[in-house]
């Protein structure tokens, strides 16, 4: 007997339906007992953007927006302006990557803020001075990773390059400055787009204002109706001014500690057990709590054990984690925070890019032999930055080169750390993600010894032992 309501999965193509179209389709089926099949041929681009116009823009039911989802590619655009086209949590991203390919000499973007100003000068030369250190140095770097790395029998000369590429352009990258030019592909919904539009328009460089207007003519032409809103507002532009006017009379300086928790729950742990037990249980989470603190020592092990024991290589554990959270204050060189950026789900505040909190040395710079020549460059990248500095601290950071130190606030859940900790320790990762990785492990199992437990890292390395092989100064 056949079933009065099959089951059917399928897919609303883009090809055959606007964008537009198919969030009026999923719009509807809440109020429609059509299939999603009728109530797209019901459709037509006129009574779309009416159903939009309606209930989108007039009564203000955003999520519908959500079903629009748009493809956007942004070629040659400053690395200082991804950040802001990245700092968008609810899309996705993949963006050229300075670990595997090489930057062409002339391929940095000149900020129409310095052109015809007695500061393009200093610009440009900062820029071209680091473009060329960083062609100089990859032959002498590359060599020292080939010889630690000898040629296999039969491999071609390109695939052997292929194969140690990475080690050296790695570090290689410390030299580009932010101004370097970069692709990137963007996947997100209209509502998200949107609001990165509105960021972007808002912003204080001229750049990603230009890529802001660029990116809303180009998504129009997809959903005119669901970027109605698209515009700067006053609280985005003028809320920032304002704010880095009143934070100038905060002191200066260094941390102590390069990676400091500046918050932690002493309860976290026992949150992430009471968490684990009560989706499963009938009583509140406060009972569940008792109950867990009521548990001795080995039970409670116990109980974590059968929370995390069975992780697989490609499991995440389960949510439960989520209920244990830190803020952590770290500083770290601008190449890594712009891996670290990637761990949207977490809550970052990156200060602005300077050179105030000096460069770190990787230590093949030093077995290269050309260890003097990089501190050159990037002391030379430090003047310009100070000269530009005092004209528009927001253009100066275009100079300021992947090696130097940056300070970031971050906060984020147990499950969220377990996912940067052990994606970012593994052998492939890169060294400055290593060791920060390496770090925030060491911290969770000292603040959560029995969840942390399970974390899946590689064994025989810690981030003492990272920072001593890869770098001279840090």
């Amino acid at each position: 007997m056949a079933e009065p309501f099959p089951r059917r999965v399928y897919l609303l193509s883009p090809r055959r339906l606007s964008p537009e179209t198919i969030a009026v389709t999923f719009a509807k089926t809440s109020r429609s007992p059509l299939s999603f099949e009728q109530i797209a041929a019901e459709l037509s681009e006129e009574k779309s953007a009416e159903f939009h116009e309606k209930w989108v823009v007039g009564y203000g039911h955003a999520s519908v927006a959500e079903h629009a989802v748009l493809h956007i590619a942004f070629e040659n655009v400053s690395r200082l302006a991804v950040e802001c086209i990245e700092g968008n949590r609810l899309a996705s991203y993949t963006e050229k990557s300075t670990r595997y390919q090489k930057w062409d000499p002339q391929g940095y973007f000149v900020a129409p803020e310095v052109v015809g100003t007695q500061h393009e000068p200093v610009y440009r030369n900062a820029c071209a001075t680091l473009f060329a250190a960083y062609h100089e140095s990859l032959d002498a770097l590359r060599r020292v990773v080939q010889e630690a790395n000898p040629r296999r029998p039969g491999e071609s000369e390109e695939k052997w390059d292929g194969r140690v590429r990475s080690r050296y352009v790695d570090a290689g990258r410390f030299l580009l400055p932010a101004a370097a030019l970069a692709n990137l592909g963007m996947t997100a919904n209209a509502r998200v787009l949107e609001h990165a539009i509105r960021k972007m328009l808002a912003h204080p460089l001229a750049e990603v204002r230009a890529i802001g207007g660029q990116v809303r003519t180009a998504a129009e032409r997809e959903i005119p109706t669901l970027l109605k809103y698209a515009n700067p507002t006053p609280y985005l532009s003028e809320t920032p001014v304002e704010l880095a006017r009143k934070a100038s009379s905060l002191p200066a300086g260094r941390s102590k500690d390069w990676f400091r928790l500046v918050e932690e729950d002493p309860d976290g742990e026992l949150k992430v057990l009471a968490g684990g037990l009560y989706p499963f249980g009938t009583g509140s989470f406060e009972q569940a709590l008792d109950h867990v603190r009521g548990l001795a020592e080995p039970e409670r092990r116990a109980l974590a054990v059968t929370l995390l024991s069975r992780l697989g290589r490609f499991d995440d554990p389960l949510r439960a984690l989520e209920h244990m959270t830190f803020t952590a204050e770290v500083t770290i060189d601008q190449g890594a925070y712009f891996e670290l950026k990637r761990h949207r789900l977490m809550t970052q505040s990156p200060q602005r890019l300077t050179a105030s909190l000096g460069f770190a040395v990787p230590r093949l710079f030093a077995q290269a032999g050309i260890e003097e020549a990089y501190r050159r460059a990037m002391e030379a990248a430090a003047d310009a930055y100070e000269h530009l500095r005092e004209w528009n601290p927001e253009v100066a950071a275009y100079v300021v080169p992947n090696g130097f130190n940056r300070r970031v606030l971050m906060t984020f859940n147990l499950r969220q750390a377990y996912h940067l900790a052990e994606l970012r320790a593994a052998a492939n990762a890169h060294f400055s993600m290593q060791r920060l990785a390496l770090r925030l492990a060491d911290e969770m199992r000292r603040a959560a010894p029995m969840v942390s437990g399970f974390l899946r890292l590689p064994q025989g390395v810690n981030w003492q032992g990272v920072e001593a092989e890869h770098f001279v100064q840090v």
